[in-house]
């Protein structure tokens, strides 16, 4: 089983730390898939992203407001590009690991049949917020949640049942702004995976991002990460340290700027290394299903060789 990184860039078409990305994908490469959504291919100028884009004909026009099309068309070619891709981790330019590559490997290991996926309550009033148009919708839909994530694959298909079956929902949902920020609760909750106590759920309730939201940058923005002063430092050692940020991996948003330094302390200025890394037994016979259907045409002729063999 894999992980597919899930990139939407737009604006300069870079990613903001794309050499320390780089390095922590090398570790776990055998694991790790990366894609890309843009906005216009020509303006791409690194050849690593190129590389990893996803065709012209998945992309699709959006805008601040309005980007839950390039969450599903990227996720949906991420399906179909790799049957052994589990994880869906929904990533943007401004994203970086917070993590060493030993640990996110570990994280996966532990929780590959478990969404990390943070929701609530929407907070706002929706009489006076048109966001996701809720006011449209039963009380017990008013969702939202953190618009970054990790998702299962059970969880993506989720995905896709819902925008295939409740088409009308869907456009009510996705017609008022910011709407990524909402959708993917109120699917889940559908599905009876929030419910209290669920049905049914391998959803866990925790950001997969590190966030400063009490500095915010704009009215819609979190901080941008861009000086490693004293105070960013102390928040994201205090975020790191909270046990209930159980699942963290990433941290949003960072400036080009950031010193580098930094990250790669929190990212590799630990025991890690040490870190003893089990594969789960049921995941190994995940492994062992996909190779066989991936290979199963090879497979029937060795064993068709083998027969022959055999009666001769």
């Amino acid at each position: 089983m894999k992980i597919a990184l899930c990139f939407i860039i737009n604006y300069d078409h870079i990613l903001n730390k794309e050499e320390l990305w780089r390095e922590w994908i090398e570790y776990n490469k055998d694991i790790i898939n990366v894609y890309f959504y843009y906005k216009d291919k020509n303006e791409i100028k690194s050849q690593w992203i190129l590389r990893h884009a996803i065709p012209e004909q998945y992309i699709y026009e959006t805008s601040y407001y309005h980007v839950v099309p390039a969450y599903i068309s990227l996720m949906n070619y991420a399906y179909n590009n790799d049957i052994e891709n589990q994880w869906f981790c929904l990533l943007t330019d401004s994203c970086c690991p917070i993590i060493s590559p030993q640990r996110f490997k570990k994280l996966f290991y532990e929780n590959y049949n478990n969404s990390i996926f943070k929701w609530k309550y929407a907070w706002w009033n929706p009489n006076f917020h048109k966001r996701a148009n809720l006011a449209l919708l039963p009380k017990n839909l008013h969702l939202a949640n953190d618009p970054w994530f990790i998702l299962t694959k059970e969880n993506v298909k989720q995905v896709f049942h819902f925008l295939s079956h409740k088409k009308e929902l869907t456009k009510t949902i996705c017609s008022g702004g910011l709407a990524n920020e909402s959708l993917f609760a109120i699917i889940f909750k559908y599905y009876g995976e929030l419910d209290d106590p669920p049905i049914k759920t391998h959803i866990y309730c925790a950001s997969s991002h590190i966030t400063d939201w009490s500095r915010m940058s704009s009215a819609t923005s979190p901080h941008l990460f861009k000086e490693g002063n004293e105070k960013d430092i102390e928040f994201i050692d205090a975020e790191l340290n909270k046990k209930k940020q159980y699942g963290v991996a990433f941290i949003r948003k960072v400036a080009p700027e950031f010193p580098d330094a930094i990250l790669r302390k929190y990212i590799y200025d630990n025991d890690d290394k040490n870190i003893r890394l089990v594969k789960p037994f049921d995941m190994i016979r995940q492994d062992c299903i996909i190779f066989v259907i991936k290979n199963r045409w090879l497979l029937g002729a060795l064993f068709l060789a083998l027969i022959i063999k055999l009666i001769i």
